[in-house]
């Protein structure tokens, strides 16, 4: 679909719960505990979608080989999360809240936090927290990072029980070691000062103005003395200081790119990137007062075309198509429309209608597994053995290049109309190993390694998960 939200297990998958909770302490300590926390329990609900993680991996691929991070290592996923925030957890991905992505208002504002955060992995600063908890080795270090991941998490998620678990944070908190949890901290500033350097480096290197990244900081400055309660999660996470601001500006202003501007095309991608995230995340109303009818640029058309749909029922369909049937007519090569009118049509349960709208996307975008994943979602409704076999051949393809459950799903069920249910258990098997569900992924694994033959990629593949033991 358009936006497809999914919540993310398999980067916990393979850790056992002790190695996460070091991992959720590093998350803190770096930038975002508060996101961190409901994860251990039910994982981070992340928005796909082709649009936006191109428009993502265009800004970010320039600072990641400037950073001699090559390409394809890094991720940039997307949290669906309101708040203006990004982390890091490790060294392969790079997570961005949808509220840093609907706040900021040119590209140069989100590469500047992309550059941050690869500083933070340059840095090398996740193996240096996992390498200070290790050396001290003590229950008031944890208990502190672990009361204080509690306590950003009740900050973030507000009302009562955000507000209970933020209590239990501090009390947490002042009852450890004081002189550790301040060692601690003077670590986490140079860490952030560092990843600020290194941030500016890689925006020199690539010709691109700092200012994205002293506007986001500046405006997160003045909360540095107010209530941890009322903070932004981005100001609790990225302690802030009037030196600190100060360095990062002169900085900024010394580099021969200050006046450097994003290309209007790249603005306008931005603006197109903002406009779909208001229109599917936020409710309609707030979409037409944001993106009124007087406006009549091709950001504003797009958000309210989606926001129609979520109006009324049928007749927002019938309103949605219209605005979407006359984007289309304006920028017929703009592949993101055609899929805007497919998902459209495959909400209201017009499987058949979608199809066309989404052939059309992916031939303009022929790269693109997403896209492939729903045209075969909306073949497999047709119930033919045609559309089944382009569905499954459409799923394969989509699998080498981005391994995701909803398509190990779908695969799954193209193998069972097709009749061969071992491969289909196995791919269930994948699916639920992929949710990071171990205990369900090796019961479909061995109930399909019965009749799988021995030594095919899907057999090697379920015998990886059933041998399968997570570390300690």
């Amino acid at each position: 679909m358009t936006i497809e939200i999914n919540f993310m297990a398999s980067w916990m998958a393979t850790e056992s719960r002790g190695a996460r909770r070091a991992v959720l302490a590093g998350a803190w300590a770096l930038t975002l505990a508060a996101m961190a926390t409901p994860a251990d329990a039910q994982g981070l609900p992340l928005i796909r979608d082709t649009e936006i993680e191109k428009l993502l991996s265009d800004y970010a691929s320039p600072v990641f080989q400037a950073a001699g991070l090559g390409s394809g290592r890094i991720k940039v996923r997307i949290v669906q999360n309101e708040n203006f925030n990004a982390f890091v957890v490790d060294g392969r991905n790079v997570f961005i809240h949808t509220g840093t992505l609907l706040q900021a208002k040119s590209p140069n504002e989100v590469i500047g936090v992309l550059a941050h955060e690869t500083g933070h992995i340059t840095g090398g600063h996740m193996a240096a927290l996992r390498a200070r908890i290790a050396q001290d080795q003590t229950r008031a270090l944890l208990a502190q990072i672990l009361g204080i991941g509690l306590m950003v998490a009740g900050g973030v998620a507000g009302g009562d029980s955000g507000s209970d678990v933020g209590s239990a944070g501090q009390g947490i908190m002042y009852g450890g070691n004081e002189v550790i949890m301040r060692g601690l901290m003077a670590e986490r500033r140079s860490q952030e000062s560092a990843a600020d350097q290194a941030g500016l480096q890689l925006l020199n290197a690539t010709k691109q103005s700092g200012q994205g990244m002293l506007e986001t900081f500046e405006r997160f400055a003045q909360q540095e003395y107010i209530s941890e309660a009322y903070k932004d999660a981005f100001a609790r996470s990225h302690p802030l200081s009037t030196n600190r601001i100060a360095r990062l500006r002169q900085r900024v202003m010394r580099s021969p790119y200050y006046n450097a501007k994003d290309p209007p095309q790249l603005q306008l991608r931005h603006d197109l990137m903002r406009a779909k995230l208001s229109g599917y995340l936020e409710r309609p109303g707030i979409v037409f007062n944001r993106y009124p009818a007087t406006d009549k640029s091709l950001p504003a058309r797009y958000a309210r075309a989606i926001a129609r749909f979520f109006q009324d029922g049928a007749g927002g369909l019938r309103a949605a198509l219209a605005e979407t049937n006359s984007l289309i007519r304006d920028r017929p090569s703009n592949p993101y429309f055609w899929e805007l009118k497919g998902d459209l049509l495959m909400r209201s349960g017009k499987m058949r209608d979608a199809i066309p709208s989404l052939r059309q996307a992916l031939k303009l975008v022929p790269d693109s597994s997403l896209m492939r994943v729903q045209l075969a979602a909306a073949l497999q409704n047709e119930n033919s053995k045609a559309a089944t076999n382009e569905s499954v051949k459409l799923l394969r393809r989509s699998l080498v290049d981005d391994q995701n459950s909803r398509a190990f799903r779908l695969l799954a069920n193209g193998y069972y109309k097709q009749g061969k249910r071992p491969k289909a258990d196995a791919m269930i098997a994948q699916a639920y190993f992929q949710e990071g569900n171990l205990k369900q992924a090796q019961i479909f694994a061995k109930r399909a390694q019965i009749k799988l033959r021995t030594g095919t990629p899907e057999w090697l593949k379920n015998d990886d998960i059933i041998n399968y033991k997570p570390r300690t």
